[in-house]
């Protein structure tokens, strides 16, 4: 049996979604082939759907933001399955949104596991279906990595993608590696009252993230009770005698705790498919090279999303397939991948869209700072978040916008005003210009604004 399609994509994350529906709204045939029970990928049904989830959760039923301003009680009995239990709902209901939505889109669904028989065909696995294509993506997303020295254990060493193994919440926790992944599940965790102990080989939180915004997070880190270890290599993680968890440094440092989770690095799930056959290049964590346009050293077979590595969100691999699609079917196309905001769920959450000053100062790019705190807005006391804070980046001259910095309760929301000014080109004084809802903390954007035109004005 074999059916042949316009585009065949492999992956039904955010990707591959995104990349079917525009092939269908151009008037072509498209599938997508996963495996059972995989739909959405493992944004929906392992990672990010997951892991957005349980930080509601704890933050509900710790009530730590609120407790703060109202004395609100904490939930004493939370047990792991409450958190799961919530999770699950949550990710069953987005799993039916994306059926539908493909459903309604004319996207068809192949279950089963493809790989490349050629250039331009695949196989199911297991099956006698096999179908062709004149354009493929590949979306299959990353998998954690899984050393050989660390002794993987269900409910007690864990991945990544491992934490709904957990029966019961442990009392203590060792988080392996500080990039975003274990940085969220490690401030997630803590409030729970967890000891939990962040480690990693770097010297500093997200070195991607402006320095100022990692220094903060790093502080409200340890002000719920994460201890971060930098500067530390782990050299072995074994298994005491009496079922805990020992976790050893160079320097000869021994740490016990109940439970660990391994979260360095992941690996692109490539293995499966083929591609050895069609001499696609990989990088040396089987992600899959692509250049401007996603298109891999084969012209008609394309990839997106996790698959080829950074940045590795979920809104720009929605974005990286809508336009390959587009490329393959001879639409044009506007990218701007210098203006995809980022968002990371830590507690408190941080966000970003544009330069930061590490980048402004290796360009040698004259800048100046306005901020506004949490503290100074009204939204910022009603809720109890002395916290936040935005930071706005600009050109001193100009006054033109170079980028946006943000830590608190709700910057992942309105780090989009900050994108859209910078999409335009605009300068601060639109911020000081025009009129905020009231208390909001959009706010923030204004006392930013106020507070950078009264520097540049001062030197004058």
């Amino acid at each position: 049996m074999n059916e042949r399609y316009d585009l065949a994509v492999i992956g039904s994350g955010p990707a591959g979604q995104k990349a079917a529906i525009q092939a269908t709204k151009l008037g072509k045939r498209a599938a997508i082939i996963d495996r059972p029970h995989s739909l959405g990928g493992s944004c929906i049904q392992r990672a990010a759907i997951p892991s957005k989830t349980l930080r509601e959760a704890v933050l509900y039923y710790t009530g730590f933001y609120h407790r703060q301003a109202y004395a609100a009680r904490e939930k004493r009995d939370l047990t792991m399955q409450d958190l799961l239990d919530r999770c699950e709902t949550v990710v069953a209901n987005e799993t039916r949104v994306v059926y539908r939505q493909l459903e309604r889109n004319r996207v068809e669904m192949v279950e089963g596991e493809a790989y490349f028989t050629d250039a331009h065909t695949l196989k199911i696995r297991g099956s006698d279906q096999s179908l062709t294509a004149d354009n493929f993506l590949i979306a299959t997303g990353t998998v954690p990595t899984r050393p050989d020295f660390v002794p993987f254990e269900n409910n007690l060493i864990i991945d990544a993608e491992g934490l709904e193994t957990f029966t019961q919440l442990p009392h203590s926790l060792v988080v392996v590696g500080a990039g975003v992944i274990g940085t969220e599940f490690a401030s997630i965790l803590a409030l729970l009252d967890i000891e939990v102990i962040l480690i990693d080989q770097r010297s500093r939180l997200l070195d991607f993230v402006d320095t100022e915004i990692a220094e903060a997070l790093a502080y409200h880190m340890r002000d719920i009770g994460v201890t971060l270890y930098f500067d530390k290599e782990v050299v072995s993680i074994d298994k005491t005698s009496r079922g805990k968890v020992r976790t050893t440094l160079r320097s000869g440092k021994k740490l016990i705790s109940d439970a660990l989770l391994y979260a360095v690095g992941r690996q692109g799930a490539t293995q499966t498919l083929g591609l050895e056959a069609l001499d696609i290049q990989l990088d040396s964590r089987g992600r899959i090279m692509v250049n401007e346009r996603f298109q891999t050293n084969v012209p008609h077979i394309y990839a997106a999303g996790d698959v080829i590595g950074f940045p590795s969100l979920a809104s720009s691999s929605m974005e990286q397939g809508r336009l390959a699609a587009c490329h393959a079917f001879g639409v044009p196309t506007h990218h701007r991948p210098h203006l995809i905001p980022f968002g990371i769920y830590t507690v408190p959450e941080i966000s970003m869209v544009g330069q930061n000053e590490q980048q402004l100062t290796e360009r040698r790019t004259p800048y100046e700072i306005g901020v506004a705190r949490y503290r100074e807005i009204a939204r910022g006391q009603i809720l109890g978040d002395k916290v936040g804070m935005l930071k706005l980046l600009f050109d001193p001259e100009s006054r033109k916008l170079l980028g946006v910095h943000a830590i608190g309760q709700g910057v992942t929301e309105i780090i989009h005003i900050g994108q859209a000014v910078l999409a335009y080109d605009g300068i601060i004084d639109y911020f000081i210009e025009n009129t905020f809802n009231y208390p909001t903390f959009a706010e923030c954007y204004r006392v930013a604004g106020l507070d950078g035109y009264n520097k540049v004005m001062a030197e004058d």
